[in-house]
């Protein structure tokens, strides 16, 4: 606190600067206009990469905890608390161009696992999921993952010295190791143990890009059919009802379209980094029932290169449908010529954090890409290809799959 004040009367002493100008070619905006029925945004998008240069290396102007967070402020529920996991740890940025991002900071080294005995509800968020998921969903050509890069953040600087927030501010302190930490301001993680500290004011995070505010492009946040129960001996119907997918095809949106598709894109996305943490999606009312799913929320995967949880395809191997498109990519992406693991290692090598993962987790995807191919060829074998691969490679009337998001 008295570095802070310190550090507001220097700034009183000084002539105020000029005034920051909003530029319409920011990269952010860009990427707003370029959001359309297809995905986040075109298969080859300069704004993208922009973006992700912009977010690795301009300033910040602020810092402030995000709006669920002032939600929770001083009412968690301390009851509901197994472990203080830190998912409540992530700040918003605001940099020089007006453009904003969800930073989530380092709780967790590459190299470590989540453990076996760890609820999916109460694993760590690793910075470093976020990022990788980014590039995952680039590579499976979904572009429904928001822009995400990895940054060393100076949070003395970055945070602290730019933040309005007071709450923000008191929660920041020096260790015995004179590192500079902070942490989260709920009931269940005022605790200096819990706290993620600087090297001694740097520290790894993910930056991920904001979406359209909500007032220009609003958003359905729907439960997910196949939620877990977040209890620790509750069941589900679908984990106990092998024929659960049946149910499902009755209820509207789920009946008719291709809502079920997404969801099983959208499976198949989280078996592979290893997500069970999925409770809900959510996606533009302005696309309809069939527009794309968002892919939110990614820092729970990448635990446990070890295991498989299989019970995360349980879209795919209970409804026993697919996207062709979706499976001519996992096809491709199993010949050794465009090995997964290969092309995400060199995508993943753009990073600024680089490796971002380590060579096990590599290895984990292509493991699961053949078991993803495996319940296929089973669902083929059981009620033919025809039934179970469904054509979306149909060309639409001009117009109607390529809509703006903003217009």
């Amino acid at each position: 606190s008295r570095r802070h004040r310190l550090y507001r009367e220097e700034l009183n002493l000084t002539s105020p600067a000029a005034p920051l100008l909003l530029q319409p070619d920011a990269s952010w905006l860009q990427f707003h206009l370029g959001i359309s029925r297809d995905g986040l945004y075109p298969r080859s998008s300069s704004a993208v990469n922009r973006l992700l240069r912009d977010m690795q290396h301009l300033g910040t102007i602020s810092a402030d905890y995000s709006q669920d967070e002032k939600a929770l402020l001083g009412a968690c529920d301390c009851s509901q608390i197994v472990k203080p996991s830190g998912v409540h740890l992530k700040l918003v940025l605001r940099f020089q161009d007006f453009g904003k991002a969800m930073f989530k900071p380092m709780r967790q080294k590459r190299e470590e696992e989540t453990p076996e005995d760890f609820f999916y509800f109460v694993d760590f968020q690793r910075h470093n999921a976020e990022i990788a998921a980014f590039h995952l969903d680039r590579i499976l050509d979904f572009r429904r993952v928001p822009p995400t890069v990895g940054r060393l953040i100076n949070i003395t600087k970055e945070i602290l010295e730019v933040t309005k927030n007071e709450i923000l501010q008191s929660v920041f302190f020096v260790s015995p190791a004179s590192n500079v930490c902070f942490f989260a301001k709920c009931p269940y993680m005022c605790k200096t143990e819990y706290a993620v500290c600087g090297n001694p004011h740097l520290l790894e995070g993910s930056l991920s890009a904001f979406l359209p505010s909500l007032n220009l492009a609003p958003r359905l946040s729907i439960p997910n059919p196949w939620i877990r129960s977040y209890s620790f001996d509750g069941k589900e119907e679908w984990e106990v009802n092998p024929l659960y997918c049946n149910t499902v095809r009755e209820i509207y949106p789920y009946s008719n379209g291709n809502r079920l598709l997404n969801i099983v894109d959208m499976a198949i996305f989280d078996f592979l980094i290893g997500n069970m943490d999925r409770h809900h999606y959510e996606m533009f009312t302005k696309f309809g029932d069939d527009g794309f799913l968002l892919h939110l929320d990614n820092a729970r995967g990448f635990g446990r290169h070890s295991h498989d949880e299989t019970s995360i395809l349980a879209p795919l191997s209970q409804c026993c449908i697919i996207k062709r498109t979706t499976l001519l990519r996992l096809q491709l992406l199993a010949e050794p010529d465009y090995r997964l693991s290969d092309m995400m290692r060199e995508s993943l090598l753009q990073d600024h954090l680089a490796p971002v993962l380590t060579e096990p987790h590599l290895l984990a995807l292509d493991r699961r890409l053949q078991l993803i191919l495996k319940a296929v060829r089973k669902c083929i074998d059981t009620h033919g290809e025809a039934k179970v691969v469904a054509n979306d490679t149909q060309p639409q009337a001009p117009g109607t799959d390529r809509g703006k998001l903003m217009t």
